[in-house]
């Protein structure tokens, strides 16, 4: 099975970075990005944002 481009634009993916300033969720955002999360990790917040992305996917 060919995996297609249109087929990755509905792959989720969230950044996970050091970066926790607005301008930089903001670039990540603006790169594509579906979710983001600052480190050091919170687990609770992980799962919100990850909630949160597939939910605004099924919508």
């Amino acid at each position: 099975m060919l995996f297609y481009i249109e087929d990755a634009r509905t792959i989720p993916i969230i950044a996970m970075t050091a970066n926790a300033f607005v301008e930089d969720r903001k670039r990540a955002f603006d790169a594509g990005m579906n979710g983001h999360i600052a480190k050091p990790i919170d687990m609770e917040k992980l799962r919100a944002v990850i909630f949160s992305v597939l939910n605004k996917q099924e919508n």
